[in-house]
């Protein structure tokens, strides 16, 4: 499985970070709209990613929840049918929940940069650095690092979980 080192916080000041981020990114932004169906699994995370009807990607990863950079492992495989794979595994698995979101997407290095309007939950700021299949963990971990600190990123707004355990706490309360 493909690695990564991750980081998610609450914003803000959008405006504010996404001007510090734009100072620093190789590229971007790309807008992208996602709608992250999520299966029941015995372990783990399954989702599906729905960009549009004629596009998506099926995602396993496993990752601990903790508020500070942690290690991903994942696996991805792009498809062209998403709603008959959502329809199929809604049938063989169950609906979890649902996550819809609006991304804004910039690169620096080997980092993704993700600002993201979630639908109910608000601002976020995801940094996922992708690690070589030889790169340590911690280098991945001293990357992000040196990224929070550079975008003002603070230890207080970090989240310890996923948007979907979010979308899910914010229901058990409603």
């Amino acid at each position: 499985m493909s690695k990564n080192i991750e980081i998610k916080a609450r914003i803000k000041d959008k405006r504010a970070l996404e001007a510090r981020v734009v100072r620093i990114a190789d590229s971007g932004p790309e807008e992208i709209t996602q709608e992250d169906v999520f299966f029941n699994t015995t372990h783990g995370r399954l989702k599906l990613r729905i960009f549009d009807e004629d596009g998506g990607e099926l995602i396993y990863y496993e990752r601990e929840n903790q508020a500070g950079p942690k290690v991903s492992s994942y696996s991805r495989l792009l498809t062209d049918r998403p709603r008959d794979i959502q329809e199929m595994l809604t049938n063989a698995c169950g609906i979890r929940g649902i996550v819809r979101k609006q991304r804004r997407l910039y690169l620096v290095g080997n980092t993704r940069i993700h600002l993201d309007e979630v639908e109910g939950l608000g601002a976020f700021v995801e940094l996922e650095v992708v690690l070589a299949p030889d790169q340590e963990p911690s280098a991945g971990q001293k990357v992000a690092e040196e990224l929070m600190n550079r975008l003002r990123i603070r230890k207080t707004d970090l989240v310890d979980c996923a948007y979907l355990d979010l979308v899910l706490q914010q229901a058990a309360a409603a």
